[in-house]
């Protein structure tokens, strides 16, 4: 009797701890590659994206009371984390600008500028998120054409990838407000002092775990709001690159089947000027979304750069500079990533043209050749995203806007700015 009940015992500690597993593989199991026996399509790699977006509110039920009450959710998020959240910081200086020392100040001033352009970007990835979603149907159609086994790895592949991408940028954005919401409130106050009408957080420790407890939860709903404009280009793009890929492989293989004859082959090349074609569909209709968001973000790196970095030289102390040095990495994720993959989708396109030139078309009939120069004329035309309609999108541009911070620092070590703060 003893041994038959140890049995079960230990039978549900293994079940238990089973089960413990299975639901921890399945919350990471979209970040590795799936076997080839499962159908994995291109748009699962935005399936954490989606997911997230579900939880902040921008993805409602297409009908029903549900929906209704989904909506309330919405306005409640955007209320709070897109409207009160810069607002917030705003009325802080307003009223509270004395009490500030030069360190908080600072802390607090990076993330207002950042809350703003957040906003900005809030508003145009939410109004152009049609755009997003009807993207994934033209992978639809590319992943049609996708059946043999290589080409099916590499969509498993970058489907792993780009949920892997952004699980990186959770842990990243989650670690800026959990290390400066716990660094703050042990050094005695609140993590970003937004205003507060109705809890004083000087009057005592519960009012001041209080009050930062409510801002901490106001900014992780924005953190995740700014996560989601930050990381769909790179998702996006990061797919766009796989399928040019296979694009260059097919267009690598064109006249080398013997068995083929040249209507046959002659169609294989339609096909890959089909595929081009759905390509720069995709692109033409993620580009608007693209365009705004990164041209905002852009205008404020360099500047929140320079002030995180001026926070940590001269007035951090060993728990604020962990925050303002993860907020620094924070900072560089929003463009740098994307505008680096930029850099290689227009290399991309290069090797593109160059393997259509290579392909094995000398011998081919008038009627290949002159469908070639046709599709050879356009994929010369690089693919290339403009901030704002104004510059592309590289890593040039990117540096470019990151020696502002630079620029901002030496500016306050010439001015003795820092010292004069401090002497304050």
């Amino acid at each position: 009797m003893v041994y038959k009940s140890s049995a079960a015992i230990g039978l549900g500690h293994s079940t238990a701890q089973h089960s413990r597993r299975t639901a921890a593989e399945m919350l990471f199991a979209l970040t590795k590659p799936a076997p080839l026996t499962e159908q994995v399509r291109s748009r699962d790699g935005c399936i954490y994206l989606y997911r997230a977006m579900r939880f902040i509110g921008w993805r409602p039920p297409k009908s029903g009371m549900l929906r209704y009450v989904y909506l309330t959710w919405t306005v409640l998020t955007f209320m709070w984390c897109t409207t009160y959240l810069p607002l917030g910081f705003l009325g802080s200086y307003i009223t509270e600008i004395k009490h500030f020392s030069p360190g908080e100040f600072l802390t607090s001033l990076q993330v207002c500028i950042n809350a703003y352009g957040s906003s900005v970007k809030v508003a145009i990835t939410y109004s152009q998120l049609w755009r997003l979603v009807k993207a994934k149907d033209i992978l639809d159609k590319l992943d049609l054409r996708c059946t043999s086994l290589e080409e099916r790895e590499k969509i498993h592949l970058v489907v792993a990838r780009a949920n892997h991408a952004f699980l990186i940028f959770t842990i990243v954005y989650c670690g800026y407000a959990g290390s400066t919401y716990l660094s703050s409130v042990l050094n005695g106050h609140p993590p970003w002092q937004l205003y507060n009408p109705f809890i004083d957080w000087h009057d005592g420790v519960l009012k001041l775990w209080t009050a930062s407890t409510l801002e901490y939860i106001v900014m992780s709903g924005a953190v995740l709001q700014d996560q989601l404009s930050d990381t769909y280009p790179l998702i996006y793009t990061l797919i766009l690159r796989t399928h040019l890929d296979i694009l260059r492989e097919r267009i690598s293989s064109l006249r080398t089947d013997p068995a083929m004859t040249e209507d046959e082959n002659y169609e294989a090349l339609v096909k890959c000027v089909i595929d081009h074609k759905q390509i720069l569909d995709y692109c033409a209709l993620i580009r608007p979304v693209i365009s705004g968001t990164i041209f905002t973000q852009f205008l404020l790196c360099g500047l929140v750069l320079g002030l995180t970095l001026i926070n940590v030289f001269f007035f951090s102390d060993l728990w604020t500079g962990i925050a303002s040095f993860l907020f620094v990495i924070t900072a560089l994720l929003q463009t740098f990533p994307f505008c680096y993959t930029c850099n290689l989708i227009m290399d991309d396109c290069e090797a593109l043209s160059h393997a259509l030139f290579q392909s094995n078309w000398i011998d081919s009939g008038s009627r290949y050749q002159s469908t070639l120069l046709y599709f050879l004329h356009n994929v010369q035309q690089p693919i290339v995203f403009i901030a704002g309609g104004i510059f592309p999108i590289s890593m040039s541009s990117n540096i470019s806007v990151a020696k502002f911070a630079f620029s901002v620092i030496t500016i306050t070590k010439q001015m003795n700015i820092a010292d004069k703060f401090k002497s304050e």
